[in-house]
């Protein structure tokens, strides 16, 4: 009987032993900042394939951005490749993007996504950031005379003539839905010019939280040291889709600015092509530049929940992007409807109430902002239960069996 109890005890301490170590070991590794660390464009998005980075004479180009030691939206935002529910089937085949992200619009959740922080470059969502400053720092009403300057830019436009007298509401209609990059100029212009602009439109991505974000141009033309990520595209679509101004602009189908100039009326048409085609569609931003590739966000609402992806570095082949990312929108509907659990937070900081052009009241439902939901690494941190609950639970449990395994031994050796 001896015998027999020695040898349970043994086997029981041997598993306890096991487990209290396998438990422990990741805690204690860190094994997320090292996985971090192997993933492509960790620091900076690929290199150029052509000159449109090349800083102007006599400067050189900045320093990739820091990397913060904790992944922004929770420990599994800093995984290489897909990141899905435990459980949960991939994506559909055929999604040709670098890095994406499918949130959950009105929680932040982050549904699923793949190397959401990789650094890429933004091509005109850029233009979404360039919008909140606008909508915060403008009126619409406000009439803005267009340069020369602004009708020269390099294209896409929507066809600015100089002399011409817009409203600044006209103009985030050409800058959002056609992608003008002439509209982009003449709204930096009214900024307080190009520098400025970009100086603010980086203020702002730095005061919410976008940490992988710098713009170097107002259009999303490529520039120095251009970079974002496709969390950070999401943070900041979640927080412009809180803009009446903005939501109600990416959801305009079409659109007319009236004649001015000497030139005639100029019609606009969205170039979102999913608006009116996919059931729920609420809009979103498309661009495209030889460096960045084509980039995408879209967001949609079904049965009472509304979801948006981003995609960056997509190709057109072999489906169309937008066409992938409807599918994308599906997986992400097909996902909620099974309540799988989310795998990150959108989780950006509100802006202080003194800080130019902020607008704290905008961050206070949803429950986004630091007052509201947290992100999920730091949900986690202040779990009363957390990792040592678990380890108590499963001594407990390993306890009871044990007590089992002996008392049957007693029971089989009285027997």
């Amino acid at each position: 009987m001896h015998s027999a109890v020695s040898r349970s005890l043994k086997v029981f301490t041997t598993t306890l032993a096991a487990a209290l170590l396998a438990l422990g070991t990741p805690v204690a590794a860190g094994a997320a900042p090292q996985q971090q660390g192997q993933c492509a464009n960790h620091l900076a998005p690929p290199p150029p394939v052509d000159t449109s980075e090349k800083p102007a004479p006599g400067k050189q180009a900045p320093a990739p951005l820091a990397v913060p030691a904790t992944p922004v939206g929770g420990p599994r935002m800093a995984e290489c490749g897909l990141i899905t529910p435990d459980g949960a089937l991939n994506p559909p085949d055929g999604n040709t993007a670098a890095s994406w992200v499918v949130q959950d619009l009105d929680s932040g959740a982050v549904i699923a996504a793949k190397d959401p922080h990789a650094r890429q470059r933004p091509a005109s969502l850029i233009k979404t950031l360039l919008a909140l400053v606008v909508v915060t720092q403008l009126n619409p009403q406000q009439v803005l005379v267009a340069t020369k300057e602004d009708a020269e830019q390099e294209c896409t436009c929507v066809g600015l003539a100089a002399g011409g007298q817009y409203t600044v509401d006209q103009l985030l209609h050409g800058l959002l839905m056609h992608s003008g990059n002439d509209v982009a100029h003449a709204l930096a212009t009214a900024l307080g010019g190009v520098d400025s602009t970009v100086a603010k439109m980086n203020a702002l991505a730095a005061r919410i939280g976008a940490l992988d974000t710098r713009a170097a141009t107002p259009s999303g033309l490529d520039g120095p040291g251009m970079s974002t990520s496709a969390y950070d595209l999401s943070l900041i679509f979640h927080y412009a889709m809180k803009q009446p101004e903005f939501a109600r602009v990416v959801a305009t189908k079409n659109f007319e600015i009236p004649p001015t100039g000497g030139k005639p009326a100029i019609p606009v048409f969205n170039d979102n092509k999913l608006l009116g085609v996919y059931p729920g569609f609420l809009g979103g931003k498309t661009g495209f530049t030889d460096d960045a590739r084509h980039t995408y966000v879209g967001s949609a609402q079904r049965k009472g929940k509304r979801l948006a992806v981003v995609m960056l570095r997509a190709e057109q082949k072999p489906t169309k992007v937008v066409d992938q990312a409807a599918k994308l929108l599906d997986y992400g509907f097909a996902l909620e409807d099974d309540r799988a659990e989310p795998v990150g937070q959108i989780s950006y900081q509100a802006p202080s109430a003194d800080a130019p052009g902020s607008d704290p009241s905008v961050l206070t439902d949803g429950g986004t902002s630091n007052s509201g939901t947290t992100s999920s690494a730091a949900a986690a941190k202040d779990d009363p239960f957390g990792v040592t609950g678990w380890i108590i639970t499963l001594v407990v449990f390993l306890i009871i069996v044990g007590g089992f395994a002996v008392g049957h031994q007693r029971k089989k050796a009285a027997s």
